[in-house]
C-alpha cells in the first residue's frame, strides 16, 4: 500500500501543472488530474454532449479530497477501515458527522458534586454526570440555544442520585439540525425530579434519543413541559422509558405541537411498572402529519394510571401506532379524552389493546375520532365513552401550510405580486462523495447496522429516515434514484433525459419570506409540456439527493423583482405539475391552494441547492 500511494504521489506531482481544459474551450485554471473534482470534469465532458458551460452551483458540490486524500481513503474503503478513521475522514471529505467521546476517558466536565447552574452552555459531551448525588439540584438555562448544528450527549446522567432534581430550561432552542442523545437518565435514582422545559422548541431538523430513561427509578418526578414544538421534519425516540419504575410519575405537556411531520417513538414505556402515574397533555396537538409509534406501552405493569388528554387534537392527516398497549396489565387505569378529534383524518391503530388485563383494570375513550382501528383488544374492562364519528373540516387555507410554498401557473406572469416561501438551504454544508468511496459504503435500512458502525449510533435515526424515503416505492408514473455523487446523478440524469442535457436552480435566497414581483417569464421547451429530472437534498453524513422525474411538467425561469424598486434581486427556477391526480387528498398544496388531485396544476419554487435537469431546448 504505502508503494502505491508513493508512486501516486509523484504521478499527481508531476501532473501538477497539468492545464484541465473545463467546458468552454478555454483554460480555466490548473487542475491537478488525480483530484476527486478532475475525476468529475472528465466525467462530464465524457457523459454530457453539449458545451455548454458546467454550472458552478453543482460542481462546488463535488468532493473537495486531493489526489493523496483521495488515495488513502479510497484504500480505506476498499479494507471496510473507514470506521477507524472517520473523524478524518468527515473532515477532509467535509461530510456532517455527530462524534460521541469514549465514556471509558475520564469525564472531561466533572461528576458534578456540587450543584450546578449553567446559564450559557453549549455543545458538550456530559459523562458520568451527577451519579451518587445526594440532594441538591443542577441548572441548565439557555443550553446551546440559537446554533446550526447542536450535538449533545449526556451519559449516566443523575444515576443512582437520591432526592436530587435536574432541571433543563431552555435547550437548543431555535437551532437547526439538532442531535441529541439521553442515555442512562436517571437510573436508579430515589426521589427528586427531572424538568424539561421548552425542550428543542423551534428546531428545523430535531433528530433525539433518550435510551434507558429513568429505568429502575423509584419516586423519581419527571416533567417535560414544551417538548418539541413548532419543530419540522425529525423524530424522536425514547427507549426503555421508565421501565421497572417503581411509583415513578411522568408527565409531558405540551408534546409537540404545532410541530410539523414529526415522529416520534416510544419502545418498551412503563414496562414492568409499578405504581406509576403517567400524563400525556396535549400530545401533538395542532402537528401536522404526526406519526407516532407507541411499543410495548405498559406491559404487565401494576396498579399503573395512563392519562392521555387532548391527543392528536385538530392535527392534519398522520399515522399513529398503539401495539401491545397495557398487555397482561394488573389492576390499572388507562384513559384517553378527546383522542383524535383531528382537522383532517389520519390513520391510528392499535394492537393487543388491554389484552390479557387482570384485576380490575379499566381503559376509558371519551370524544374519539372516525377512521381508526383496533385490534385484538380487552373484552372487558374497556369503556368506549362519547365515540365521535365525525370530524369538523376547515375551508380556508390550512395554517401549516407556507404562503407561497404552492402556487398556480397563472401566478408566473411579469407584473404579478406573490409571496415566496423561504427558499433557504437549512440542511448541513456537505460534499458529495467519490464515486470509489460511495460505492463501498452500504446503502439499504438492511445494513443499517454496519453503517451505524461507520458513522456512529447518534446518527442512526437520521440514516435511516433517508434510506426509507430512499427506498420507498415509486409513485404512478414516477422514475426515481437517490445519488451521493455528481456521476450519479448525471447517469441517472441522461438515463431519462439523453445527454444533451442541462441543470438549472434558483439563483440566490433573495425574496424569502416576502412579496416578490415577476418578471420577465422563460418556459423551457417554449413552455410546452417537457422531461425533467428534479433533485431535492436529503439530510444524510454525505450530500444525498432525491431525484425523480414525473410525467406532463412544465418548467420555468423567472426574474425576481424588488416590489418597490422593481430592480432584479434573484433569478428564479419554478416547475409546474400538471398532473396530480395520483398526489394525496391531503397534499400541503390542496389545503393550500383550496383543490383535491387532478382537479389542478400545483407549481412550486426550486428551492436553495435542490436542482432540475431538462433537455437543452
Amino acid at each position: 500500500m504505502k508503494t502505491s500511494l508513493f508512486f501516486l504521489y509523484l504521478l499527481s506531482l508531476s501532473y501538477f501543472n497539468v492545464v484541465q481544459v473545463f467546458g468552454t474551450g478555454r483554460s480555466e485554471g490548473k487542475e491537478n488530474p488525480f483530484t476527486a473534482k478532475a475525476s468529475l470534469i472528465r466525467y462530464w465532458n465524457n457523459h454530457i454532449s453539449n458545451n455548454l458551460p458546467k454550472p458552478p452551483f453543482l460542481i462546488s458540490k463535488a468532493s473537495p479530497l486531493n489526489a493523496i486524500d483521495l488515495a488513502k481513503l479510497t484504500q480505506l474503503a476498499n479494507h471496510n477501515s473507514l470506521s477507524s478513521h472517520i473523524e478524518s475522514f468527515c473532515s477532509l471529505a467535509n461530510l456532517f458527522c455527530s462524534f460521541q467521546e469514549d465514556s471509558s476517558k475520564p469525564d472531561a466536565v466533572g461528576k458534578g458534586k456540587g450543584d450546578a447552574n449553567f446559564a450559557v452552555y453549549s455543545s458538550k459531551n456530559f459523562k458520568v454526570y451527577g451519579s451518587l448525588r445526594r440532594g441538591g439540584i443542577d441548572s441548565f438555562k439557555n443550553y446551546s440555544d440559537g446554533l446550526n448544528t447542536p450535538n449533545e450527549s449526556f451519559k449516566k446522567y443523575s444515576r443512582g442520585s437520591n432526592a436530587h432534581s435536574e432541571d433543563f430550561t431552555s435547550y437548543a432552542k431555535d437551532a437547526n439540525v439538532a442531535l441529541d442523545n439521553f442515555t442512562n437518565y436517571g437510573s436508579s435514582a430515589t426521589g427528586g425530579s427531572g424538568g424539561f422545559n421548552n425542550y428543542q422548541e423551534r428546531v428545523n431538523v430535531p433528530n433525539l434519543r433518550f435510551t434507558s430513561y429513568d429505568s429502575d427509578g423509584n419516586k423519581h418526578k419527571l416533567s417535560f413541559s414544551s417538548y418539541s414544538s413548532e419543530t419540522n421534519s425529525g423524530s424522536e425516540a425514547f427507549t426503555n422509558y421508565g421501565k421497572k419504575g417503581e411509583a415513578v410519575p411522568a408527565e409531558f405537556t405540551s408534546y409537540s405541537s404545532n410541530a410539523n411531520a414529526i415522529g416520534s417513538s416510544f419502545g418498551g414505556y412503563g414496562v414492568l411498572g409499578n405504581s406509576a402515574n403517567d400524563s400525556f397533555k396535549a400530545y401533538g396537538d395542532s402537528g401536522n402529519n404526526p406519526r407516532n409509534n407507541f411499543k410495548i406501552y405498559g406491559l404487565a405493569s401494576k396498579l399503573g394510571i395512563d392519562s392521555f388528554t387532548s391527543y392528536r387534537d385538530s392535527a392534519n392527516v398522520g399515522a399513529d401506532s398503539f401495539q401491545s398497549y397495557a398487555r397482561n396489565a394488573n389492576s390499572g387505569k388507562v384513559n384517553f379524552v378527546n383522542y383524535g378529534k383531528t382537522f383532517n383524518v389520519g390513520n391510528s391503530t392499535f394492537k393487543e389493546y388491554g389484552k390479557g388485563s387482570t384485576g380490575s383494570t379499566t381503559i376509558g375513550f371519551k370524544m374519539y375520532d372516525l377512521a381508526r382501528s383496533f385490534l385484538d383488544y380487552a373484552k372487558k374492562g374497556v369503556t368506549f365513552a362519547g365515540y365521535t364519528n365525525s370530524s369538523s373540516k376547515e375551508t380556508s387555507v390550512n395554517r401549516w401550510v407556507e404562503p407561497g410554498k404552492f402556487f398556480r401557473e397563472s401566478v408566473l406572469k411579469q407584473g404579478n405580486v406573490m409571496v415566496m416561501p423561504d427558499i433557504r438551504d437549512k440542511m448541513p454544508r456537505r460534499s458529495f462523495l467519490p464515486r470509489g468511496i460511495l460505492s463501498q459504503l452500504p446503502f439499504s435500512t438492511s445494513r443499517l447496522s454496519k453503517l451505524r458502525n461507520i458513522f456512529g449510533a447518534s446518527m442512526e435515526g437520521m440514516l435511516e429516515n433517508a434510506l426509507t424515503e430512499c427506498e420507498r416505492p415509486a409513485s404512478r408514473g414516477e422514475t426515481k434514484r437517490c445519488v451521493g455523487s455528481v456521476e450519479d446523478m448525471i447517469d441517472f440524469a441522461t438515463s431519462v433525459l439523453g445527454h444533451s442535457v442541462t441543470v438549472r436552480t434558483t439563483e440566490n435566497v433573495k425574496g424569502s419570506k416576502q412579496e416578490i414581483m415577476i418578471g420577465e417569464v422563460k418556459g423551457i421547451n417554449g413552455g410546452k409540456v417537457t422531461k425533467s429530472v428534479s433533485c431535492h437534498q436529503s439530510l444524510y453524513p454525505y450530500l444525498l439527493y432525491y431525484c425523480h422525474s414525473v410525467p406532463k411538467v412544465r418548467v420555468y425561469e423567472a426574474e425576481i423583482l424588488d416590489v418597490t424598486s422593481k430592480s432584479k434581486i434573484n433569478h428564479g427556477v419554478a416547475i409546474c405539475h400538471l398532473d396530480t391526480s395520483a398526489w394525496s387528498p391531503t397534499h400541503g398544496a390542496f389545503l393550500a391552494l383550496g383543490s383535491s388531485p387532478g382537479q389542478i396544476e400545483v407549481c412550486h419554487w426550486i428551492f436553495e441547492n435542490d436542482m432540475t435537469w431538462t433537455i437543452v431546448d
